[in-house]
């Protein structure tokens, strides 16, 4: 089925693609698309089977490149309007695809197998002196012919793809391969059957290659229906996240409550939610209040308070009361769905490693065939006989497996992407992926990554005989009507102490200086030394707490009483709690950290010797820091950018890899490669390790899927059979061919054991 996203004039769809074999199938695939008009960008992934492809709506519909592909041999999911990341049941219909496959599979496998156990007794019956009945050694041909065709027929799917991927695409596949292999010894056996029963000499037994054919398609059945089911696991991140999706909402209309599928929530609608339900879609909550589970999104087990105002993110949990919420976004547009979006696109990406084995892989095929026939022919011509070389051919064809190698890198990337995903990392691309890990550089924003973006009041100093809460008092009712920054963090202090401060009587708001308020006879005076200079009140007592406070990199404001210094009130945006131990786990990584703000250099020096970085880039224009990151890059240096701000935008895209906190603005997340949902910079530190992990593999894999070919080749093509004697069995080749690529599958399984640090 088809999940849609419009980019500029150009459209997007992903289709699910049943039926490929091997990576030369998706190349084959990619090859057919290309050459439709309208097509612009295609992407066949073998391991998600999916096709990501982007076209020209005007010239070309989804529904024709669903039977395009359909034309070419394969079969497709078709698309839906709500598309892959809103219509739960659509995926739970794809699942439900995957399974009648594997349980398909699993019966020709049995069928398959209980066949060939026969054959393969009476064929070697006569070799180890095995006991068999004279009227069985008399029809021996017939049975062994019996028992091999049904087996070839259960595994007839090869043989119908092979030829239709020659016909129809003109380009051989792995179905191919093995088409040729099972059909040259069946075939080769056929006729030596006929030799035999109608007396035509020569012939012999020894001429039956029967059982090469039928357990090589078993083999080759139990190879695909092992790595179907492992593929099937490498998707549970996908799953698991469209688990979290309500099925049904509650509609209130004309005061009627009416429960309808989530597909057909509209925007503004009015939906009610009770005490533990799911929150269908995003909105905002019109009437009541509750306590949300949201940990899917902030990774915080504790329920977050929500009243009349507050946004709600669907799919998170409602904990207590009951609450009505009119829907702000629906269907693929909610947070979730953006969320499985993100990973699917990801997952369908491809990393640059993978170019290497895709270049292999397109020439893969061909390349096997010609070295077969060549090997045919030079033992046949040597005088080794036809068996012989029919044997050598068979081998060599059956050995050869471009899947590994297509499996390789996707595999690994779509579990990476997903256990990303399920510690609250959205990693857009696999190239993100292969590149986290060789940062050498890691650049954070100030305000509102490292920092909390929020200021607190940090000290409340007194002067003379005034108290702690005296100055606190003051300060509240100053800055009572001021919607400054400042003012909202000083009168949420006061409330600790006093829920309800005193209106003043006069308010006066000086830009860049501070408040003036009058009470009954008292003038209340909130600000800096401008404002207090101005009013030519002494400060000169208070001078060196105030400097002390600065180069702790703090905003400090005085408050003053009737023209006399009360106290001081010190404010400054606080760190946040993960910020030191992300930096210091960084270094850890031997990673040089900078941080980079528009805030002055004693303010700047003073957050990151709090945090321990000590690389500094100060007073920097909003405009001027992607400047400063390609300073970096010039000086050949991998850089990755930290940002949460509409500023940091340019900045995230310039670098090698941009990384927004989620709890940021859509301007950022857009930018950036990577998106940390849950707003903990050692979601940092988890990325570029997950990233490492996962390229560990991929090269792990990659080294197997290559030396397997490498190796197994030449054995095959009887390389080292003049010197000892060895030469490989076509069905020894069938079984490492079938478990090579389940080999890599389960490889690429193991980077679930992951673990992020603490």
């Amino acid at each position: 089925m088809g999940s849609r996203s419009r980019k500029e004039n150009m459209e997007r769809i992903i289709i699910s693609v049943f039926g490929m074999h091997c990576a030369s199938c998706a190349a084959n695939i990619e090859r057919y698309l290309r050459k439709l008009e309208g097509v612009s960008k295609v992407n066949v992934n073998f391991a998600t089977e999916k096709a990501y492809v982007e076209f020209e709506p005007g010239k070309i519909t989804a529904e024709e490149l669903e039977n395009a592909i359909e034309k070419s041999g394969y079969r497709v999911i078709k698309s839906s309007p709500f598309g892959y990341a809103s219509k739960s049941q659509g995926a739970d219909f794809e699942l439900l695809v995957r399974l009648k496959e594997t349980a398909l599979l699993k019966t020709k496998f049995l069928v398959a197998l209980s066949f060939s156990l026969p054959l393969m007794y009476f064929s070697m019956s006569s070799f180890l002196k095995l006991p068999v009945s004279d009227i069985i050694i008399r029809n021996m041909a017939a049975i062994q012919f019996f028992l091999a065709t049904v087996v070839v027929i259960a595994g007839g799917q090869f043989f119908v793809r092979g030829t239709s991927a020659v016909v129809r695409s003109k380009a051989a596949n792995m179905d191919t391969l093995v088409s040729l292999g099972v059909g040259a010894a069946y075939l080769y056996s056929l006729v030596n059957s006929i030799f035999i029963w109608f007396k035509i000499k020569p012939y012999s037994m020894h001429g039956l290659y029967y059982e090469i054919a039928a357990f090589l398609i078993t083999f080759i059945l139990l190879g695909r229906l092992l790595e179907s089911i492992v593929k099937g696991k490498t998707s549970q991140a996908i799953r698991k996240l469209l688990g979290l999706q309500a099925k049904t909402a509650i509609v209130v209309s004309a005061g009627v409550e009416k429960e309808i599928p989530i597909e057909q929530v509209m925007v503004g609608d009015i939906v009610i939610v009770r005490p533990g339900e799911r929150i269908p879609t995003d909105g905002q909550i019109i009437e009541g209040r509750s306590a949300i589970d949201e940990s899917m999104v902030s990774g915080e087990s504790m329920p977050r308070e929500k009243a009349v105002g507050d946004e709600v993110i669907g799919s998170t949990i409602n904990k207590t009361g009951t609450f009505k919420f009119r829907a702000t976004r629906v269907g693929k547009d909610t947070f979730l769905a953006q969320i499985i979006r993100l990973v699917q696109e990801a997952q369908g990406s491809k990393a640059p490693i993978q170019e290497v084995a895709d270049t292999v892989a397109a020439y893969f095929v061909p390349s096997v065939l010609l070295i077969a026939v060549i090997v045919f022919l030079i033992w046949f011509l040597s005088g080794a006989g036809f068996a012989f070389s029919l044997t050598v051919f068979i081998t060599v064809i059956i050995i050869a497996c471009p899947c590994a190698l297509g499996l390789a890198t996707p595999t690994a990337v779509m579990v990476a992407t997903g256990i990303g995903a399920n510690n609250g990392i959205l990693i857009k691309n696999a190239q993100s992926l292969e590149l986290a890990y060789q940062m050498d550089v890691v650049v954070f924003d100030k305000t509102g990554t490292l920092t909390k973006g929020r200021p607190a009041v940090t000290d409340i100093i007194s002067v003379g005989n005034f108290e702690r809460n005296d100055i606190l008092k003051l300060a509240a009712i100053a800055e009572k009507r001021s919607e400054h920054p400042l003012a909202e963090a000083i009168c949420a202090e006061a409330r600790k102490v006093n829920p309800e401060s005193l209106e003043p009587e006069l308010f006066n708001s000086i830009t860049g200086k501070g408040v003036i308020a009058r009470l009954r006879d008292d003038v209340i005076i909130l600000g800096n030394r401008k404002l207090f200079g101005e009013r030519k009140i002494d400060i000169s007592g208070c001078e060196e707490r105030i400097m002390a406070l600065e180069l702790q990199g703090k905003t400090v404001m005085m408050v003053g009483l009737n023209n006399e210094v009360a106290g001081i009130i010190a404010l400054a945006d606080t760190l946040k709690a993960s910020s030191k131990q992300a930096i210091l786990s960084l270094k850890s990584l031997n990673k040089k950290v900078y941080l980079i703000t528009g805030d002055n250099r004693r303010t700047a020096q003073a957050i990151a010797k709090e945090v321990g970085i000590e690389q500094v880039l100060a007073e920097v224009l909003p405009s001027d820091k992607a400047l400063e990151l390609r300073k970096l890059r010039e000086k050949g240096l991998k850089v990755a950018m930290v940002g949460d701000g509409i500023n940091d935008a340019p900045a995230l895209a310039q670098a090698d890899i941009g990384i927004a906190i989620g709890a940021g603005t859509d301007v950022a997340i857009e930018s950036a490669d990577i998106v940390l949902i849950k707003d903990d910079l050692m979601d940092v530190v988890t990325t570029i390790d997950l990233s490492g992990f996962a390229m560990k593999k991929i090269n792990q894999n990659l080294f197997w899927a290559f030396i397997y070919n490498i190796i197994g080749i030449p054995l095959a093509a009887g390389l080292i059979y003049p010197f000892t004697g060895f030469l490989l069995s076509p069905v020894v080749a069938g079984v490492a061919m079938a478990f090579s690529s389940v080999s890599v599958v389960v490889n690429s399984l193991l980077i679930r054991r992951f673990k992020k640090k603490a």
